[in-house]
């Protein structure tokens, strides 16, 4: 399982490089790292774990995020309108809507020790292809919250951090064609 002693922090190279696509079927290795990004996304939204290992909570965690360029992240979203809980492996973006949409509250980031205020313009609705970690091929639209930590995650792949797409001069500035999106505080 991983701690937050594991999770790199920004400043760190592995954060600004693409990553490397996985090799499907996934070896032992892959394997192993995909069930421990997923099992810390869970664990770290569990007051007892957190508690236990100091956890920062996260709905979300990539591979270069524990120092592994590898393209593959794990989402955890327990909401009622839109939970899921997957690892996405070789993931990408098919389709996205024109009409964008932006935390009120903000991004966070496992690997960002800093509160950077700001609004991040994300797609309103994506579609998204990738493998889960069986092999097995995955298409689906998502929106709201597991659209924003999809693109959250699909940056880490391409070494964008969630502030580059703050607007530098005017972090709050109106992001045009969007709709904001209103959610508790947990940390992405």
């Amino acid at each position: 399982m991983f701690l937050m002693k594991d999770i790199v922090r920004e400043g760190h190279p592995s954060l600004r490089i693409k990553a490397e696509e996985v090799n499907l079927p996934l070896n032992e290795e892959d394997a192993k790292l995909a069930k421990d990004l997923l099992d810390y996304v869970i664990n770290s939204q569990d007051d007892e774990m957190i508690e236990r290992y100091d956890l920062r909570p996260g709905i979300g965690i990539a591979a270069p995020q524990v120092n592994q360029s590898k393209r593959m992240f794990a989402l955890h979203i327990e909401s009622e309108e839109d939970p899921i809980t997957f690892v996405a492996i070789n993931p990408k973006i098919v389709s996205h809507s024109v009409e964008q949409t932006y935390l009120t509250t903000g991004e966070g980031c496992l690997s960002v020790d800093r509160v950077i205020e700001g609004y991040v313009p994300r797609y309103a609705r994506i579609t998204v292809k990738g493998y889960y970690p069986d092999g097995s091929p995955f298409k689906m639209r998502l929106k709201g919250l597991p659209a924003i930590a999809f693109q959250h995650e699909l940056d880490h792949l391409n070494g964008i951090m969630f502030y580059d797409r703050i607007n530098p001069t005017d972090p709050f500035a109106e992001i045009p064609n969007s709709t904001p999106f209103e959610r508790n505080t947990k940390e992405d």
